[in-house]
């Protein structure tokens, strides 16, 4: 029988029991429960809902010390990290529970029936959001709790009243069964049905399981080339269903000579610490630094990898590709090294950090080598001359998660042009800040244009992360007592809707 081998970045070993992946049988088995428990679980009151988003919290939380010890012996992300995730993973529970409980999300609408109307009578038409079904969830390596069992995918999902089953990632297989079981715990002495949650794991099951007629849509995080091929079966099905793969991001960063002239120390230094970060595996590191040609930063670039601290790579995988790739990249014509990776005499999954620039011609000339995502802590400065080549430069760069402008205000020659050109083609804009750190919040757009994710009208994180596993439904002149109780003419659940095109709370 095929397993997951949990293995220590730290040092290389194993650590803990194999965990078996799920057989064709015993996934087909998951599903048929879940799809059978997905019409009571859409049925619970909204209020049983949000208390079971905050009993998954409270579990997590409960169990704290053991999810994060066993968390990083099998990421090696280290213990500060692995507390604000945890932290961040019940902070969003508990956000949904109360978006839940708020109940904008269904956004219900009635138009009352008006025989005046024009051109023609208007019936009785009300309108709301209902969940779609079982929703498959792909586990994220690289966050192992906020993107994987009990994390945004998840709790979104289960706020839109959807059931949901998890394909669980390979890098951390003894976390993925702690965190499920506390999840499946917290459900069941909530009251919620049989089958509302489940952890399946294996390539194969992944696979078997966005084609299974029981479900509805899928949501994952992680390589281009896995959430490309998961896009293409969904698509494919006798009922293809929506699909929703946040696939990685060149994240550019722009410095204008202005931005460069008054802070460039600082900008570099404080590039080197978003580009560094969680050993450069956050989907939203600064893969790109487009920066004024002539910037004399290389010796400030130098010495803030040399100070920077960081842990080991999750994975060998993840490591050789990451070698792979950043030599893949110096290896392009034109291609300078910044930042040599210092050698590494440390066991485990371990790499030194890289930095590489190119002229923003070359950049152009050679787009289709250089605008990979290197998975890792390394990056590419893209030096240009002036305006026009920083524009040509960018416009050549792929969709993105983020785009971040270091300018100087209203007085910037350059900065309103640049922000204009990066917003058609990235989901969040940053002012002189960094992109990495994503705030869970109701504003929050983690999604972007193509290849970034498959689709770029929807989110990852926030609270509108839940519109992913809702689909409208509109019942026209059905009796009061037989429409759904957020469209009832008292409103018995007392939620803000939209009345004769009037928003009423």
């Amino acid at each position: 029988m095929d397993v997951d081998q949990p293995m220590n970045p730290y040092t290389g070993e194993p650590v803990g029991d194999p965990v078996p992946h799920t057989g064709t049988d015993g996934l087909d088995a998951v599903c048929r429960v879940v799809a059978a428990a997905a019409p009571a679980y859409a049925a619970l009151p909204l209020g049983t809902r949000a208390d079971l988003l905050r009993r998954i919290g409270a579990a997590l939380e409960g169990s704290r010390a053991e999810i994060v010890a066993l968390g990083d012996a099998e990421t090696g992300l280290g213990v500060p990290r692995l507390n604000t995730e945890l932290t961040r993973t019940r902070v969003q529970l508990e956000m949904f529970a109360d978006a839940v409980l708020e109940g904008s999300f269904l956004e219900a609408v009635i138009d009352l029936p008006d025989p005046d109307a024009l051109p023609a009578p208007r019936p009785d038409l009300r309108r709301m959001l209902v969940p779609v079904g079982p929703v498959a969830v792909y586990a994220a390596s690289n966050f192992p709790l906020a993107f994987s069992v009990p994390g945004g995918d998840t709790a979104s999902a289960l706020a839109a009243g959807c059931p949901v089953v998890v394909k669980a990632h390979p890098g951390h297989p003894g976390l993925s069964d702690l965190c499920g079981a506390l999840v499946t715990n917290a459900l069941a002495e909530g009251g919620a049905p049989v089958g509302t949650f489940a952890v399946v794991r294996g390539m194969a099951a992944g696979r078997a399981l966005i084609t299974h007629p029981a479900i509805a849509a899928g949501a994952f995080t992680g390589s281009a080339a896995g959430g490309a091929a998961l896009a293409e079966l969904a698509a494919g099905r006798p009922d293809p269903i929506p699909f929703y793969g946040e696939l990685g991001s060149l994240n550019p960063t722009v410095v204008t000579p202005a931005a460069l002239a008054a802070r460039g120390n600082a900008i570099a230094e404080a590039f080197v610490g978003s580009v560094t970060l969680g050993s450069g595996q956050f989907c939203t590191k600064p893969g790109l630094l487009f920066v004024p040609a002539g910037h004399h930063l290389d010796g400030v670039l130098g010495k803030a990898v040399g100070a920077a601290s960081f842990g080991p790579l999750l994975n060998a995988r993840i490591r050789d590709a990451y070698q792979e790739g950043a030599a893949t990249l110096a290896a392009v014509p034109g291609v300078r090294t910044v930042v040599p990776p210092a050698p590494v005499d440390q066991p485990g999954y371990r790499a030194g950090a890289q930095l590489l620039a190119v002229s923003a011609g070359d950049l152009v000339r050679h787009a289709d080598q250089l605008l990979e995502e290197c998975f890792g802590p390394a990056a590419l400065l893209v030096e240009y001359a002036d305006q026009a080549e920083l524009l040509a430069a960018l416009a050549v760069v792929p969709g993105a998660l983020t785009a971040t402008v270091h300018g100087e205000g209203a007085d910037d020659p350059v900065a309103a042009r640049v922000v204009d050109l990066v917003a058609r083609r990235a989901g969040r804009v940053i002012w002189n800040g960094w992109p990495t750190g994503v705030a869970v919040t109701w504003a929050m757009q983690h999604g972007g244009p193509w290849p970034a994710t498959t689709g770029s009208l929807h989110t990852s994180v926030g609270v509108t992360a839940l519109r992913r596993f809702l689909r409208p439904v509109a019942y026209q002149g059905l009796p009061d007592e037989l429409l759904p109780a957020a469209l009832r003419a008292a409103n018995p659940l007392g939620i803000p809707r939209r009345v004769n095109g009037e928003l009423r709370a």
